[in-house]
Parts: C-alpha cells; sequence; structure tokens
C-alpha cells in the first residue's frame, strides 16, 4: 500500500474550496523530537504544538471546514514522564480557559473524545462547560481526544451495548453498524476524510480504528511543531486529487 508523504512547501495546484474534506483528523506528532532537536525539553515541544493547534484549528474554520479532531492525549501517554504528562495538563487547563471566554464570539465548538473521568477534577469540571456553551453554537467544530485510546473506545461500546442487552433494550442480532455508531465517544459526528499525520510515522497509532475505515492517509516528515497552513494547505490538495471508491470501482 502506498502512501502520500506530503512536502510542506508542496504548491503544485491550489486547494479546491468547493471540495473540502468535512471533517479533518491530525496526530499531533513530533512535538518532543521537535524540541531534543533544539536542546529544549520535551515540555517545550508540547507549548509550541498547542499554539500550533489553534492556528491550525483557525485556519481550518476559515477555509470552511466543518470538523477537526486532534490526538492530543493518547490513554498510553500516561507512561510518559510525570513533568511532561503535568504540562500536557496545564496547557490543556489554559486553552479550556481561553475557550470558554471565546468560543461564543468565535462561534467554535469544543467537543472532548475520551475518557474524562482520569483527568483532574478541575478539568473534567471545565471541559463540562465548554460541552454546554458548544451545545448553544452551530460553527465549526474543534474536538480533541484526551485519554483516549481506538481500541479501548470499541471494548467500551461494546460494553455498553452489552449492558442494554441484559437490560432487554435489544437483543445482540439487531446490531447494526449505524447502531454501534452511537455508543462511541465520536457519536454524532461524521467519520473523518482526511487523517493527517505529521513528524515521519506511518501508522496511526490507536486513533479513530472504526471512524477512519475509508478515510484518506497523508503523512508528513514535518514535525507538528513546525506544521503551519501551507503544510495543510498539501495535505488537502492531495486529498482533493484522488478517488474515492469505498470499495466500489
Amino acid at each position: 500500500m502506498a502512501f502520500f508523504k506530503a512536502k510542506s512547501k508542496d504548491k503544485a495546484g491550489t486547494v479546491d474550496l468547493e471540495h473540502l474534506p468535512r471533517h479533518i483528523a491530525i496526530i499531533m506528532d513530533g512535538n518532543g523530537r521537535w524540541a531534543k532537536k533544539r536542546g529544549l525539553p520535551r515540555t517545550a515541544g508540547h507549548k509550541v504544538g498547542a499554539e500550533v493547534f489553534r492556528t491550525i484549528a483557525t485556519y481550518c474554520k476559515d477555509l470552511g471546514v466543518e470538523y477537526l479532531t486532534v490526538y492530543a492525549f493518547s490513554t498510553e501517554n500516561w507512561k510518559r514522564p510525570k513533568e511532561e504528562v503535568d504540562t500536557i495538563m496545564g496547557l490543556l487547563k489554559r486553552y479550556l480557559l481561553e475557550a470558554i471566554d471565546t468560543m461564543a464570539k468565535d462561534n467554535i465548538r469544543l467537543r472532548f473524545l475520551g475518557d474524562l473521568t482520569s483527568l483532574p477534577r478541575e478539568l473534567q469540571d471545565l471541559a463540562a462547560q465548554t460541552n454546554a456553551i458548544s451545545e448553544t453554537l452551530n460553527g465549526f467544530q474543534a474536538n480533541v481526544c484526551v485519554n483516549y485510546g481506538g481500541r479501548d473506545e470499541l471494548v467500551n461500546a461494546a460494553k455498553a451495548f452489552a449492558q442494554d442487552c441484559v437490560a432487554g433494550k435489544y437483543v445482540p442480532e439487531q446490531l447494526r453498524e449505524a447502531q454501534f455508531e452511537q455508543y462511541l465517544s465520536s457519536a454524532g459526528l461524521p467519520d473523518p476524510d482526511l487523517l493527517i499525520r505529521p513528524g515521519g510515522e506511518q501508522r496511526i497509532s490507536n486513533f479513530l480504528l472504526w471512524q477512519c475505515a475509508y478515510a484518506e492517509f497523508v503523512f508528513t516528515d514535518t514535525l507538528w511543531p513546525d506544521f503551519k497552513k501551507e503544510d495543510l494547505d498539501a495535505a488537502i490538495i492531495e486529498f482533493q486529487r484522488r478517488h474515492r471508491r469505498y470499495g466500489g470501482i
């Protein structure tokens, strides 16, 4: 299977605003390596990466993309050094506080996917506030995956369906894909059309395993803190060159 590796300076073509991916997913990879190359602590990379997320999210909104979902913190990331985890949680808190102040003005919805019960109570409460504000808005939506793992999501969804079966709400034979999707943390969202992974790796690392069944993948060597609007343009242009067949001809 061949994958396109986007070039950050690719100027071949322009983005067709009439055929944008409705939903873009991004694995924000390379923060630690970016910092190491500069002799900085890994936490410095996460701080720059958080600002890049803000820039790219705003750019997606301005282009006309409806949904952006980013992989911020996986279920496996708890294994990282405490200082690094604490920095990520601190950045999340700062972003949430800023979002609460600006979401309504900018008409940007914010939703969190993943098991938030493992987060500090303060972050859980702030996330609940952003969810409540989002319910009153109808604009661009940014989804942030925190303490998220694709396999974990599928197992939890299966458990929830099984519990409904035990309660007599369904019988197993009734299960269909559309129904199962309602048990996922992404319930109500369209599947990603385009998955972008900066950082040079060519794998999806337990990210949106169900949802990306028919997504187009674009991998780039650019580390996330160096990711620019032009990199997003290059990925969208490559997406627009492809013919999505969904198993057909």
